[in-house]
């Protein structure tokens, strides 16, 4: 173990901390009470987060329950993950961007060719399948994704599309696990509209229990 450098966590103990490459998925298993920290190192970079009950898989993030019990349709400061049982998953306790995205869940190789008539070899869909198949899970076990860092404004006709991201480089969530947890992300590989800027980038992964 290590001791965090950062003046916001320099009594925390960390327990992992890593640069996720552009494109790249990544995962950890963190236990109740503990904090996972994403950075995105350059700014305006999404990141397709998942998160399941790390005992049992099939209870797993809810998007409409998230959006019902916050009352809200982004997460910042204050937000709660809520599984499909209704039961607390992660709190957000730190954030330095905010509106952070519920809505649009995960690009796919399919879905670009529809929108943009091009065929990726890549995506968040892919990425996801690729990670969770490490946990015994598969393609079945995806839900529709929070987006930390990716902005997707709603008018008041209800359209919806990806604007610029609003992250500046080191932005970060701080999120505490509520129980112990699989979390699963997807560091966007989408180059074909604004969820990482047309140019994905690194971000930071970082577990660790509070000092």
């Amino acid at each position: 173990m290590a001791t965090v450098t950062d003046s916001s966590i320099s009594r925390a103990t960390i327990h992992e901390d890593t640069v996720v490459p552009a494109c790249k998925p990544w995962s950890a298993r963190i236990k109740k009470g503990d904090m996972l920290r994403l950075v995105d190192l350059e700014g305006r970079q999404a990141v397709d987060f998942l998160c399941y009950n790390a005992a049992h898989p099939a209870e797993r993030y809810n998007a409409a329950n998230t959006l019902k019990l916050n009352k809200n349709i982004y997460l910042g400061k204050g937000s709660t993950l809520w599984s499909v049982r209704a039961r607390k998953m992660m709190t957000i306790v730190e954030d330095t961007c905010g509106s952070h995205d519920t809505l649009y869940g995960c690009c796919s190789i399919e879905v670009d060719e529809v929108r943009f008539g091009k065929t990726n070899t890549q995506s968040c869909q892919s990425n996801f399948e690729t990670e969770l198949a490490k946990h015994g899970l598969g393609e079945k076990d995806i839900a529709a994704n929070i987006n930390f860092f990716m902005y997707v404004p709603v008018e008041t006709d209800g359209a919806v599309a990806i604007a610029e991201g609003l992250s500046k480089p080191g932005d970060y969530v701080d999120l505490r696990a509520e129980m112990d947890l699989l979390v699963v992300i997807s560091n966007c590989p989408e180059r074909d509209n604004l969820a990482a800027g047309y140019e994905p980038t690194p971000i930071r992964a970082i577990v660790y229990s509070p000092g």
